[in-house]
């Protein structure tokens, strides 16, 4: 995502969801509470609108997606969405499906880390996005399910079937595409799918003290660290390695890298600077 900004002004109402912006840490909130935050087609383009802007302000290091009231995303909204993808063209249902997926490429190519904070259902295109964050962070109230097959479509919606398998290996992400079974903490937690379990009601706070943690760390090596996490997965071990050394040696050249060595010598906490 580039630095480099045109014309357009900075967006300054998001109008499909709450932002806030404290010291480094995004947090974004989907805020339909009365509909378990179920996602309509202007929650989708702002989101994916939302992250590159963040992306060329440079001042975030860190993004916490959450949701409001019970839980975190109940999916696409069954009246807004499924009602009308019913009257649409073939060209239209791909420009939205199209639209869906720039969302989740956003989430994986945004310059900084993004922990999902998901308690109580994290359902369809809710699922997803969880998926898509690079740490999810849940309370035992959290379930998941990928429900796509249940209404009649592919389980490898929004990039689901890429990325699931890469977290919880293909038996798991084949019973939870194929089946649309619900997973609950407990086993999210076994297979991988969440990254941190918290107390009941925790899950919101934690995840503010990791984005706090990541975002006063090294800003630089977590961007090209997430960077190559992506772009690796399909990389055959040779061009990996030569991605890592070229990477490396680009950071090696930065001013956190020589930061780090002087306050070692110093015996002082590193002040990041991200360049």
């Amino acid at each position: 995502m580039s630095p480099f900004t045109g014309s357009a002004s900075r967006t300054e109402e998001w109008r499909h969801l709450r932002l806030r912006l404290d010291a480094g840490v995004a947090t974004v909130t989907l805020a339909r509470p009365d509909k378990l935050n179920a996602l309509t087609f202007g929650a989708y383009a702002d989101l994916r609108d939302l992250l590159p802007e963040l992306a060329r302000d440079g001042s975030v290091r860190a993004l916490v997606l959450g949701g409001e009231g019970r839980g975190f995303c109940s999916g696409g909204d069954v009246d807004e969405i499924i009602g009308a993808t019913l009257a649409m063209d073939a060209g239209q249902l791909l420009d939205f499906n199209r639209m869906t997926g720039q969302t989740v490429r956003a989430l994986r190519e945004c310059p900084f880390p993004v922990i999902a904070a998901v308690h109580g259902v994290a359902a369809g295109a809710g699922a997803v996005l969880a998926l898509a964050a690079d740490f999810r962070v849940a309370d035992p109230t959290a379930r998941f399910a990928f429900l796509f097959t249940r209404v009649g479509l592919s389980g490898g919606d929004m990039g689901a079937a890429y990325l699931l398998p890469r977290v919880v290996g293909l038996g798991h992400a084949t019973r939870l595409l194929m089946l649309g079974d619900t997973v609950r903490a407990a086993e999210a937690e076994r297979i991988g799918l969440i990254s941190q379990l918290t107390d009941e009601g925790q899950a919101a706070c934690a995840a503010q003290a990791l984005a706090r943690r990541l975002a006063e760390g090294p800003a630089l090596a977590h961007a090209q660290t997430k960077a190559l996490l992506t772009a690796e997965l399909d990389m055959p071990l040779a061009a990996s390695v030569e991605l890592d050394a070229a990477t490396q040696a680009l950071l090696m050249n930065s001013s956190d890298y020589a930061e780090f060595h002087a306050a070692f010598t110093e015996k002082r906490p590193p002040k990041w600077r991200g360049r």
